[in-house]
């Protein structure tokens, strides 16, 4: 675990320990958060608070109904132990993603989405965000585009650069219509992060602007 330099903002925190994020922008800060050694302690510190301010309240009276059918629910409840068969994971792979990838990122059905990308997608939120795994090859670079949603990306595997900077395993980034950028992996090895979409990326450029109807159709 690494004391990393880009990071969830206090408010995305808050909401994570609070447990009222969307399941997709979570997925991210779990994975963030198994990196992150200062972020695990901030949530920590949330839970911590969380708790004292629960014992505070008083609690609430419950029906006897209640209860009853609550208990007959549990006398149902058959207790069958679950057969589990064991899978060899590989251990780098942060234990949040491991009910999607069952042994390493290679044995994924990747899709190709340019001759420096390729792509996997692995669930959708209920408000619709896409979650999926992007592979860019040594030195391969998006082209450049902005967001018709936010967009929540974790570095997996090696890093990448854009306009903003350059970013290394564990971090955390949020990107909006307001950011326009073009993502470069770095030449020293291929790079797979953790995007979370809630809209279709926008291209800028003259002639990939085209694509935009596409891109919008593609993503629905």
């Amino acid at each position: 675990m690494n004391d990393l330099t880009i990071h969830p903002d206090e408010s995305l925190l808050t909401a994570y320990a609070a447990g009222s994020l969307q399941l997709s922008q979570a997925l991210c800060i779990s994975t963030h958060i198994e990196h992150c050694s200062k972020c695990q302690q901030a949530v920590q510190r949330l839970n911590k608070l969380g708790s004292e301010l629960m014992q505070q309240l008083k609690p609430s009276p419950t029906s006897s109904d209640l209860k009853a059918s609550l208990l007959a629910q549990l006398d149902n409840l058959e207790d069958r132990p679950e057969i589990v068969t064991p899978v060899r994971v590989d251990n780098s792979i942060p234990r949040c993603l491991r009910q999607f990838v069952h042994s390493d990122y290679k044995n994924l059905a990747w899709k190709r989405v340019s001759t420096d990308i390729h792509s996997v997608e692995l669930c959708r939120d209920s408000n619709g965000a896409k979650v999926e795994l992007l592979r860019i090859k040594p030195g391969g670079a998006a082209t450049t585009h902005t967001h018709m949603g936010d967009e929540y990306t974790v570095i997996l595997e090696g890093s990448f650069s854009d306009e903003l900077g350059v970013y290394s395993k564990g971090d955390f980034l949020l990107r909006d219509a307001s950011h326009r950028h073009r993502p470069v992996a770095t030449q020293d090895g291929e790079c797979i992060c953790l995007a979370v979409t809630e809209g279709p990326i926008q291209f800028t450029g003259l002639f990939s602007r085209l694509l935009n109807p596409f891109i919008r159709r593609s993503y629905a």
